[in-house]
């Protein structure tokens, strides 16, 4: 099991990921259209002071069981291992153990 301060801190940066993402949305647009430097380098110097944690790149994905963050099977939620308890208990859908 994960330390809680770790995925709490985690739930924290999406929280602001979420309030964020329309004034980033913007200021990236307007990044992306200026049409004189002075009006690109104003729109990147106030992305620049939006907080580091309401970027989507610093949240990471966990398992939604344990909270590990490496290992992260993204299609089921889960981490490696804890998918593997899962799948052999036969508690995940549509997956079943090979043998050849």
């Amino acid at each position: 099991m994960a330390k809680t301060s770790k995925i709490h801190k985690n739930e924290q940066r999406k929280a602001l990921v979420r309030k964020y993402a329309e004034r980033r949305a913007a200021l990236k647009e307007a990044i992306r259209t200026a049409g004189t430097v002075e009006e690109r380098m104003r729109a990147q110097t106030a992305l620049a002071k939006l907080p580091r944690d309401s970027n989507p790149i610093r949240v990471t994905h966990r398992c939604a069981i344990t909270g590990r963050p490496r290992g992260y099977l993204r299609r089921f939620g889960m981490s490696r291992i804890a998918f593997r308890e899962k799948a052999l208990a036969g508690h995940v859908t549509g997956v079943t153990k090979s043998s050849w």
